[in-house]
């Protein structure tokens, strides 16, 4: 017998504007204001910049101002990198490459909701029937789990500041949920135009960050037939479509980059080496970062998603269990065969958990839907209260102890009161509240009230982050400021610069400083600007072919909130 029971009155879908409201709340800010910070959403900038701005060898073979990056796929550097050429005149560069997020997002999301939409309005998938009429139609039952699945979506801590970030892994979430809707497509009903449909969300997520994953993901796609007992020849026929169209459109990178040889490089064995070192056998280390991190990466999705499948545990093949719970095993082993996971990998389990949780949410008990309430309530609500006080100590002094702790980590920033900040961090608490008296005085029946205000918490949060304390990140975490001491300091005539600088500091610099770094194919440059620890010492961490009496230093510097980090300009004296 299935585990639901069901009132029409509780799948009243959310109304599309505010959704569509929610969603721009939840990706706007912290796209809107924010610079490039020291985290490798500065580094995909400056590989997006570096193209919009180069030439035909920089789109071929990604490079942060001539530091070569061959390695995931050049799939969202392209789209960011279309965006400068297209916005950059209006909203500037860095906005510009930041378009194409909010279309990664909006794919994201969609796919996810079309999916559980799909799966929720099946017959396998519907409750039970009330004795006495009563009972939800499919497409109604279909929207309002589709609803409660992009809630939980938004309302997982691991996606927030991914989702904001012009990297390849943003990307990657959207498609593995553009596979995940054309997986249940091709599931429901089999055919070659699915399968090829399939194989173009395969080839885009290959574009976006190597092969490894989508290889998994298909496998998850294969187990889902086998599963379902479909016809083995028909599964592997369409599984070889799926993987011709795969490579057609992974060819529209490689075969040109093999053949034009961008800067006198190929990256074919470059993209296959960065490939291979993602596989490993698991271990330890592995096992222990997926559960220490995943514990809160996946909050509020995971308990609901489990409680489906122990819920849903007596009805064999179903379709919405089947199908997220094939992606999330395949997801599982890719982060346990990792030998250095890192918390992008886990986005890829997000959008077949929210699937679940959705489904979970049809058999939770109300005491713990309003256990859950009112953790999100307390908890949430006391956060925002911490933001609040402390933006009032910076501004005022007022506690002394708060104002010292907000202050500590910008040693030398100023604070200033942003009108526009404020009114909007200002609505957005008010906002809050309203939400809060509408979910505890009317006490809805509908499903999705479980989640709506863990969802719009976790948004009132993020706002209240990047508006009332933006200024503060920007100071701290941005090189704006040591970009342009640098570029006040460079020789007349300069024209390469040799650096040791990381990724995301090169791009930075490059970008506000326009420091002319050295080329892909670099010469001999008569400018070196190091970048080092003050606490180690420089025979252990300068390259030996950076040392010697042959540099004469013209400045040193580093950023205000950095007390370890270094910078030193030199000239050749030679």
């Amino acid at each position: 017998m299935k585990p639901v029971r069901l009132p029409a009155a509780a799948t009243l879908a959310l109304p599309r504007w505010a959704l569509f409201a929610l969603g721009l709340l939840y990706i706007l800010p912290g796209l809107i204001g924010r610079e490039p910070w020291k985290n490798d959403d500065a580094a995909s900038f400056g590989i997006m910049w570096t193209m919009a701005h180069g030439s035909w060898q920089d789109w071929l073979w990604p490079n942060i101002a001539g530091l070569s990056w061959p390695d995931e796929g050049p799939l969202a550097f392209w789209l960011g990198a279309l965006g400068i050429k297209l916005f950059g005149w209006l909203l500037g560069d860095v906005l510009g490459a930041r378009v194409g997020t909010v279309g990664i997002f909006l794919l994201g999301v969609l796919s996810l909701w079309y999916a559980t939409f799909n799966l929720g309005r099946r017959q396998d998938a519907q409750p039970l029937r009330l004795a006495f009429g009563g009972q939800p139609e499919p497409d109604d039952f279909g929207r309002t789990l589709a609803d409660a699945a992009v809630l939980i979506y938004l309302g997982c801590l691991g996606l927030l500041q991914h989702s904001h970030e012009t990297t390849p892994e943003a990307l990657q979430v959207s498609l593995t949920a553009l596979l995940l809707y054309r997986t249940v497509r091709y599931v429901e009903t089999p055919s070659l135009r699915n399968a090829a449909l399939s194989g173009l969300a395969i080839g885009l997520l290959t574009l976006a960050r190597g092969w490894i994953t989508p290889v998994f993901l298909m496998l998850a796609l294969f187990a889902c037939t086998r599963f379902l007992a479909q016809p083995a020849i028909r599964a592997l026929r369409d599984l070889g479509a799926m993987i011709a169209v795969g490579a057609v459109v992974t060819a529209l990178w490689l075969a040109p980059a093999q053949l034009l040889a961008p800067y006198h490089q190929q990256p074919l064995n470059a993209w296959l080496g960065w490939n291979w070192l993602q596989l490993d056998w698991p271990s330890w280390t592995s096992v222990k970062f997926f559960f220490r991190v995943g514990v809160w990466f996946f909050w509020p999705a995971w308990p609901f998603a489990g409680w489906a499948v122990w819920a849903w545990r007596r009805q064999r093949g179903v379709l919405h269990i089947v199908v997220p719970l094939a992606f999330f095993g395949m997801g599982l082993l890719l982060t346990l065969f990792n030998p250095q996971p890192e918390q992008g990998q886990l986005l890829v389990l997000l959008p077949p958990l929210a699937v679940m949780a959705a489904f979970g949410l049809l058999t939770v008990k109300r005491g713990a839907i309003n256990a859950i309430d009112w953790f999100s309530v307390m908890a949430l609500t006391l956060c925002a209260a911490v933001i609040w006080v402390f933006w009032f100590a910076k501004l005022t002094g007022w506690p002394a102890q708060a104002a010292r702790n907000a202050l500590k980590l910008v040693p030398g920033f100023t604070p200033e009161l942003g009108w526009i900040a404020f009114l909007v961090a200002l609505a957005a608490t008010l906002g809050w509240f309203v939400l809060v008296y509408w979910r505890i005085s009317r006490q809805p029946a509908v499903l999705w009230r479980a989640v709506v205000l863990s969802s719009g918490g976790l948004i009132l949060i993020w706002i209240l982050l990047m508006t009332l304390f933006l200024p503060d990140f920007n100071y701290g975490k941005s090189y704006a400021g040591v970009a342009r001491q640098i570029a006040n300091k460079l020789p007349a005539g300069t024209r390469c610069i040799e650096s040791n600088v990381g990724p995301a500091q090169r791009a930075s610099l490059a970008f506000y400083g326009q420091l002319p770094f050295a080329g892909v194919e670099a010469g001999r440059c008569n400018v070196l600007l190091l970048q080092d620890s003050v606490k180690v010492r420089d025979d252990h961490e300068i390259q030996p072919q950076f040392r010697g009496k042959q540099w004469v230093l013209l400045w040193e510097g580093r950023r205000p909130a950095d007390r370890e980090e270094r910078f030193r300009l030199y000239r050749r004296a030679d």
